[in-house]
Formats: structure tokens, C-alpha cells, sequence
């Protein structure tokens, strides 16, 4: 599955979770929706999500080692998962956009220190983290395929909890795949070339 592919998924389960029509922002397509912040779309359970991926990934590229295919993708997911991290702070400071729970303007940018809407970092970080792995895997093992739901689910998530307008998790979609792509297409990944050599063994092959 291509990014392009991805994204387009993705907006069409925005489109499933609210009314369609056009008001502002970017893309034409931001406005509110029915704050819902409540059972599945409980912000607990898109923190819980953001943490235990990143936790999952880092704790696994530790115990993997990077020298096994499994490793190496893992590696390569933590690359990408602190990249996508750095690039998408730095966005949100340059656009200081305001939250839709802050305005019910979409087109409210540059409003300066505080406003942190665009875009949105837990969905590039989550499309980041899974990306490498679905690359690597999932014509192998099409279930992996699944792990799209996930940053698709926050998307959703995020918009109705008016953390993010649409456009801003379309946004964070396309950046998290994008800085993925170019994690899992470096040979060697960079954190684990900085780090000692003791890194490339596994913690569970020196134990």
C-alpha cells in the first residue's frame, strides 16, 4: 500500500465519522464536529496508543538487536519515529495554528507560542512507527496491513475530540508515511550507526 493510497483511506474513514461538507482550512474540507470524547474515542485510550507504540517499538528494536531482519525494521521505526517527532514540532511552532478547541475558525494560523494544531504529531508518530514494519512485512504477511488502523483510528479520534481539524491529521498521515518510507529505505539505520556497537546484539542474545 502507497502513501498516497494510505491517506486516501484514511480520509474517507474521516469522511465515515462526521458530516461531509466544506468550510475552511487548507484542503477546503476543516470544520468542527460533535465533540465526542467519550468510549472508544476516550483521549486516555489515544495516549495509551501514542506511549505503548513508541514503547513496543523502542523496546523491541533493544531486545532485537539490529542485526536480524526483525531488528533492523524495528531500528528503522525508532529512526523514523524520532525524526517524524523533531519535523512535526518544528511545524507547529512555524504554523501555530489554533485547535478547534480553541476556535471554530479553520483558518486561524500564526497565532503564535501556544497554538499547536498543525499537524498533528500523534498521527504522523503512530503512521511513523508502523510504517517501516508494513513495508517490510506485509506482502509477506498481509495482516500486517492492519497496523494502518491504528494512525487511521487517531485521525478519527483526534478530529472528534476537537484536537485536530481534518487537515491536520491528513497532514500528520502524509508526514509520518513519508519520513517512514525514507527510514525503512536506509540500509543502515541512523540511530542504531550512532549508538555503540553492543546495540547490533540483541539483549535477549547476551542474555
Amino acid at each position: 500500500m502507497n502513501i498516497a493510497s494510505r491517506i486516501a483511506l484514511c480520509v474517507a474513514a474521516l469522511a465515515g465519522a462526521s458530516p461531509v461538507y466544506a468550510s475552511g482550512g487548507p484542503f477546503g474540507i476543516d470544520h468542527r464536529v460533535k465533540l465526542d470524547n467519550g468510549g472508544l474515542w476516550r483521549r486516555s485510550i489515544q495516549t495509551d496508543l501514542s506511549v505503548g507504540l513508541g514503547v513496543a517499538v523502542l523496546g523491541g528494536a533493544l531486545w532485537e538487536g539490529g542485526d536480524s531482519r526483525l531488528g533492523k525494521t524495528l531500528w528503522q521505526s525508532v529512526d523514523s519515529l524520532a525524526l517524524t517527532a523533531a519535523a512535526t514540532e518544528v511545524m507547529k511552532f512555524s504554523f501555530s495554528r489554533e485547535r478547534p478547541s480553541e476556535t471554530a475558525d479553520p483558518n486561524a494560523f500564526f497565532k503564535g507560542h501556544g497554538h499547536q494544531s498543525f499537524p498533528s504529531g500523534e498521527v504522523a508518530e503512530i503512521a511513523a512507527g508502523v510504517t517501516p514494519l508494513v513495508l517490510e512485512y506485509g506482502q509477506d504477511h498481509p495482516w500486517v496491513y492492519a497496523l494502518e488502523l491504528l494512525p487511521a483510528y487517531d485521525m478519527v479520534a483526534r478530529v472528534k475530540a476537537r484536537g485536530h481539524w481534518q487537515s491536520d491529521v491528513i497532514a500528520g498521515m502524509a508526514i509520518g508515511s513519508a519520513i517512514g518510507w525514507y527510514a525503512h529505505k536506509r540500509e543502515q539505520p541512523l540511530i542504531l550507526s550512532a549508538l555503540p556497537g553492543g546495540f547490533m546484539v540483541g539483549v535477549h542474545k547476551r542474555f
